[in-house]
């Protein structure tokens, strides 16, 4: 009984103030796109990844994330831009809310590097199955009948914008977003009609800023090399701070340890076989919630394919004429 309306307190909340918009992923450094525009097209591949993350386990209702993201360098006029798209996808208590995206960046040389400027064009729906409410008796603070609790299903929809930029040279990238610009409101109705003359429910998507840090070092006379990252994230009202440090064997296998601030402590294990990528995580609560949650699962899997962005044929062949 608890639990279920602390499941109904939260969701309240979220219908009258913000929406979390933005997955939480421990292998951040994996789905670069999916927090920076920018970061499309930095390597010569075609990158598609998915991920799925399961988070605190043994509560009920849950967040349950799904994402996926492709992105691919071209060439326009011999300047190199990025493409991408994102679709993401969160489950949490009464709400499913749903996030796709189309992205660009265009690059720039510069200190021995390069420097990418990113936007992202996004559609986000909301809903909220209202119908599954339910109010236990004697609770203090709600009634069934309360108007201000929907006992309908309900939908919305909004449009936004982001921008970024992005560094990154042989040695070490930066990046730094700014997501859900235009701070829009989503505007809740019943589902197939308009909005309802009597009661009407709205969220809102925060803009969020990111910035992100990481850098390769390789170890002397070893196959190893050192890969710690630093994350941050705020929508002004809350702050996320992540540090990991991973190995990599042989650019095979790698390992890590990750920390993020007052919430979790984290391990990750991975690979890369010839174009296709593995990742799982693993994060423990530091906080309160290691009481009653087992932890939150994560697993990240893509596949990527060579581009050739010189613009010559490498791969001529002769003429049957004179073979």
């Amino acid at each position: 009984m608890t639990v279920l309306a602390t499941v109904l307190l939260l969701a309240i909340s979220h219908l009258r103030s913000s929406a979390q918009a933005d997955l939480m992923f421990t292998q951040h450094w994996a789905l670069p796109t999916l927090y920076n525009p920018a970061a499309t097209g930095e390597t010569d591949f075609i990158r598609i990844r998915g991920g799925a993350r399961l988070q605190w386990l043994g509560i009920t209702n849950a967040p349950k994330n799904f994402v996926a993201t492709g992105d691919s360098p071209f060439k326009v006029f011999n300047k190199r831009i990025g493409a991408g798209v994102t679709l993401s996808q969160e489950s949490i208590g009464l709400f499913s809310n749903l996030l796709a995206s189309a992205q660009g960046s265009y690059k720039f040389n510069i200190l021995k590097g390069r420097l990418s400027v990113g936007l992202q064009l996004a559609y986000y729906n909301s809903k909220f199955k209202g119908s599954e409410t339910y109010v236990p008796g004697g609770d203090d603070f709600h009634q069934p009948s309360d108007p201000s609790i929907p006992t309908q299903d309900l939908t919305g929809n909004a449009f936004d914008v982001s921008l970024g930029a992005f560094y990154s040279n042989k040695l070490f990238h930066l990046g730094i977003s700014g997501m859900h610009l235009t701070n829009p409101v989503v505007r809740l109705k019943k589902e197939g009609t308009e909005a309802t003359d009597t009661q009407e429910y709205e969220t809102k998507l925060p803009t969020s800023i990111y910035f992100d840090a990481g850098c390769n070092i390789d170890l002397h006379n070893t196959l190893f090399t050192l890969q710690p990252s630093l994350f941050l994230g705020t929508d002004f009202s809350d702050f996320s701070a992540e540090l990991t440090m991973r190995a990599t064997y042989n650019h095979f296998l790698s390992f890590g340890l990750g920390y993020r601030w007052n919430d979790a402590v984290c391990v990750m294990i991975g690979a890369e076989f010839k174009n296709f990528f593995l990742g799982y995580a693993f994060d423990y609560p530091t906080s309160s919630l290691g009481k009653v949650s087992a932890g939150s699962h994560e697993i990240v899997a893509g596949y990527q394919l060579k581009l050739d962005l010189s613009g010559k044929n490498t791969h001529s062949q002769r003429s049957i004429r004179i073979m």
